[in-house]
C-alpha cells in the first residue's frame, strides 16, 4: 500500500520564507517522495533522483551560509525541514542529515581558500557526500580508530577501512577522520576525499532491518592519495572535529525520529478512526484512544526538546547535553510510537500492506546511529557529575 502523504503539522517558524519553505518542502513530499516510498524502499532503491531536485531546489544547503551557497536558515527551521522529510521517507529524510553532517568540518574549520573553492559544489552542486568516523573496531570508542594518514611529501596517504558509512557506495565527497600521529584523540587529523579517488573502493552494502534504500557500506581506503590542501583543520584537531560535528548531526537524527513517529501515529489515528469492531470505531474504545494520547504526547515532548536544543545552538550558546537529551528521547520515543503503531493496527500492522512496520523497523536505526543512546546517556551524565573516575 502507498504511504499516507504525511498530514501537516502545526508549526510556529520563525519568519515567512521558513514558512514558504515549509510549504516547497511539503509540495516535494507530495509530488516526489511520499507515493513511491513505500515501494522503492522494499525494492531497496535509492532516491538520487530526489537528492538532486533537493539540491536544485537549496534544501542540501540550509543552515550554511549564503556566501558559499548555503541557505543561511537557522537550525531551528532546518530540523523542522528533516522532520517533514523523514516523515515522508527515512532514506531523504536521514540522508540529507547525513550529507549536512559531511559539510560540517570543511564550513567549520576548512580556511577561507578551501570553503570558496568547495563548498559550492558540496551545497548546491547536486554533489551528496558521506561522513567516515566508525570503523570495524572502533564504533561507540571512535577515538581508537586505526585508519592512517601518512605524510609524502605534500600528500597524504590513507590506509584503512571505515565502516557503517551511510552514502558510502554513491558519496561524491567523504569527510575522513583518519590517525596522523599518536594513540587516542589527539592523534587524529580530517581530510576531505573526493569520492572517485584512486584507492578508494566500497564493500557490498549491508543488508539492514530497515531503510533498505540507503546503501550502508565499508569503505576501503587502499593507499589513497589527497594533497594537504585538503587536510581540514590542523593536524591531530579531527577529533575534535568530529564531536563538535556531532552534537549538530544529533539533533538531525532526533528530527528524523520525530518525522517517523508522527508519520507512524497518522497511520494509527487514520486507521483506527476507520476500523469498526463491535459496532463501532476502534478509536471509540478508551483503551486506544489512551494509547494514540500518550504516542502523541511523546512526539510533541520530542518536537519541543530538539528545537529548544536547536534555539541554543542558533544563539551561539553550548548545547551538547541537549543535543544529547534529544538524540535519546527523541529515538527512544520514536521507537515506542512505531511499535504501539503497529498493535494500533494489529495483525495489518504486522503486514507489509502497512507501512507501520517498516517505521518500527526504521525506528530502530535511530537509537544506534551517531552515538548509541547509551553513549548520549554518558554523555549527559558526565555535564552532571563530570567525568568518570577511574
Amino acid at each position: 500500500m502507498p504511504d499516507r502523504a504525511p498530514q501537516p503539522v502545526d508549526r510556529q517558524l520563525p519568519t515567512d520564507e521558513a514558512r514558504d519553505l515549509i510549504a516547497l518542502v511539503r509540495d516535494i513530499v507530495q509530488r516526489e517522495i511520499a507515493p513511491r516510498a513505500a515501494e522503492e524502499e522494499e525494492a531497496g532503491l535509492f532516491p538520487r533522483e530526489v537528492f538532486r531536485l533537493l539540491s536544485g531546489s537549496g534544501l542540501l544547503a540550509l543552515p550554511y551560509a549564503s556566501e558559499h551557497g548555503g541557505g543561511d536558515q537557522p537550525y531551528e527551521v532546518y530540523l523542522q525541514v528533516l522532520e517533514e522529510l523523514a516523515a515522508a521517507r527515512l532514506t531523504v529524510g536521514l540522508g540529507v542529515s547525513v550529507h549536512s553532517l559531511s559539510c560540517h568540518a570543511l564550513a567549520g574549520y576548512g580556511t577561507k581558500e578551501q570553503r570558496a573553492e568547495h563548498l559550492p559544489a558540496m551545497l548546491g552542486g547536486g554533489l551528496l557526500g558521506a561522513y567516515c568516523l566508525s570503523e570495524p573496531a572502533s564504533g561507540s570508542d571512535a577515538a581508537s580508530l586505526r585508519t592512517k594518514a601518512v605524510r609524502d611529501g605534500d600528500d597524504w596517504v590513507l590506509t584503512g577501512t571505515k565502516a557503517w558509512i551511510t552514502h558510502g557506495p554513491v558519496a561524491d565527497f567523504l569527510t575522513v577522520l583518519a590517525r596522523t600521529g599518536g594513540e587516542g584523540a589527539r592523534g587524529i587529523t580530517a581530510f576531505l576525499v573526493p569520492g572517485d579517488a584512486p584507492g578508494l573502493s566500497a564493500a557490498v552494502p549491508e543488508k539492514k532491518m530497515g531503510m533498505k534504500g540507503s546503501p550502508t557500506a565499508q569503505l576501503h581506503f587502499d593507499g589513497v592519495r589527497v594533497p594537504d590542501s585538503r587536510r581540514i583543520g590542523d593536524e591531530g584537531q579531527g577529533f575534535a572535529i568530529a564531536l563538535s560535528a556531532l552534537d549538530s548531526g544529533r539533533l538531525g537524527i532526533a528530527a528524523c525520529a520525530v518525522g517517523v513517529a508522527q508519520a507512524a501515529l497518522d497511520q494509527a489515528v487514520a486507521y483506527a478512526t476507520d476500523r469498526t469492531q463491535f459496532g463501532r470505531p476502534i478509536a471509540d474504545f478508551q483503551g486506544l484512544r489512551f494509547m494514540l494520547a500518550d504516542m502523541a504526547t511523546r512526539i510533541e515532548a520530542g518536537r519541543s526538546l530538539y528545537l529548544t536544543a536547536a534555539r541554543l545552538r542558533d544563539q551561539g550558546k553550548p548545547f551538547s547535553r541537549q543535543a544529547a537529551m534529544a538524540k535519546l528521547f527523541c529515538t527512544d520515543a520514536a521507537m515506542g510510537v512505531t511499535t504501539d503503531a503497529v498493535q494500533v493496527l494489529g495483525g495489518y500492522g504486522y503486514t507489509q500492506d502497512f507501512p507501520v512496520e517498516r517505521y518500527m523497523r526504521e525506528a530502530k536505526v535511530l537509537q544506534i546511529v551517531e552515538g548509541t543512546n547509551q553513549i548520549q546517556r554518558m554523555v549527559i551524565a558526565r555535564h552532571l557529575a563530570g567525568p568518570e573516575t577511574r
